[in-house]
């Protein structure tokens, strides 16, 4: 093929290309999309979230069944249901679903059931804006191994709890100890009170010092009021 006739061959092409371009602007035009409403539209699908739920958590959750039942499917307006074959919870929703945030707040509601929280404390996630839980392990904060470990546990959760609970009372939070893991619900602000507090409990504080740390945190929280 000489030069000439690669050029008209081109421009042969280019002309091609032009009508069909001319041809789907076209069709495009006549098309008349009807307007969707977002809501209606989740709806149908019905989004679909899964919680997990650990082996140790079963029998809290057959306990509370109702209170959960009521929350998800009463408050949220969402659907929920217990798949035995996956273990885990699903929820969904439904055409009676009005806020578009419903789901993700029922998933964090049931998430920190699955954490370790009682079904009342996990249900303030839902009422209160300014609520979050976050976790760390004990090795985040130092290497322990054995009995070593196991008495940094003993040392955080005190002598029948008292330790843990006067965190918890001190910073306005709850705490869940679950083996080398550690969660911890309230404020942004709070949840730090406490978690340096139970970080100097697992680099060797006396427990002494922690609570004369948490008695002028407790003032500090007064006087505020």
């Amino acid at each position: 093929m000489d030069i000439d006739q690669e050029k008209e061959f081109n421009e042969e092409n280019n002309e091609i290309i032009e009508e069909d371009i001319n041809q789907i602007q076209n069709e495009v035009q006549d098309i008349q999309f009807q307007q969707v409403n977002e809501n209606q539209e989740s709806n149908k699908k019905g989004e679909i979230r899964r919680v997990p739920v650990p082996p140790h958590r079963v029998t809290p959750l057959k306990n509370n069944w109702d209170k959960i039942l009521t929350t998800i499917v009463e408050n949220m307006k969402l659907q929920i249901r217990m798949n035995t074959k996956k273990k885990c919870v699903e929820i969904k929703t439904s055409q009676f679903t009005e806020d578009k945030t419903s789901l993700q707040r029922g998933v964090d509601f049931l998430k920190a059931f699955m954490m370790g929280f009682d079904i009342d404390d996990s249900v303030a996630l839902l009422r209160l804006d300014d609520l979050y839980v976050e976790s760390f392990e004990v090795k985040d904060v130092k290497t322990l191994h054995g009995d070593h470990l196991s008495r940094c546990i003993g040392r955080i959760s005190g002598e029948k709890g008292k330790t843990k609970f006067a965190i918890e009372n001190a910073t306005r939070t709850r705490i869940v100890l679950a083996d080398q893991r550690i969660h911890i619900l309230g404020s942004y602000s709070n949840i730090k009170a406490a978690r340096d507090a139970i970080c100097a409990l697992i680099l060797g504080s006396p427990p002494g010092k922690v609570y004369s740390q948490l008695k002028s945190l407790c003032r500090k929280y007064v006087e505020k009021s």
